[in-house]
């Protein structure tokens, strides 16, 4: 193993963004015990100091891997085409008016069933990005269309904490 491993060779599992989560928690599990601080007690300072490196290390990969999103970022980051989320907030026309009527349904909804209603909506929406980031990246190999998709899912994930918070509001 090597600390600069990119996350899917350190893991063991092909760079796709179709991924066995069976697989990932496994590998996972086999990397921790491997390499986790406890098992390095009686050989010293250093011996433990670096486990707790691989530890992290192997932690921050799962991590990663495990999130939809951060994993579809990351394979676009690998594959040459950064999402660049703070410089780079550009959407299509029709996304940012989608994203609009979302947000006046949000503001308007005087009622639970509303809002979850419109998080059905949210949720329909944010499964065919990813999906269409999955044929983007596994299937077509275009990162740069999938970087603007990943950017539009990280539109509708913060959509979606603001649902739940007026969920919470209206005391669900």
């Amino acid at each position: 193993m090597n600390l600069t491993d990119d996350d899917f060779t350190l893991f063991g599992l092909p760079q796709k963004f179709a991924l066995d989560r069976t697989a990932l928690d496994a590998c996972w599990r086999q990397l921790q015990a491997r390499v986790h601080p406890d098992r390095f007690a009686a050989e010293g300072a250093t011996a433990q100091r670096l486990a707790m490196q691989w530890s992290v290390r192997v932690n921050e990969a799962y991590r990663r891997l495990r999130d939809p999103l951060t994993r579809a970022a990351y394979l676009c980051e690998l594959r040459g085409a950064p999402i660049d989320a703070h410089n780079n907030t550009a959407m299509p026309a029709a996304f940012l008016m989608q994203q609009m009527e979302w947000r006046e349904t949000l503001e308007e909804a005087d009622a639970a069933a509303e809002v979850e209603s419109l998080d059905d909506e949210v949720r329909t929406a944010e499964r065919a990005l990813l999906d269409e980031v999955r044929q983007l990246l596994d299937e077509r190999g275009d990162a740069a269309t999938a970087a603007q998709r990943v950017r539009a899912l990280m539109f509708v994930a913060r959509f979606r904490e603001d649902i739940e918070a007026r969920l919470d509001a209206l005391g669900q």
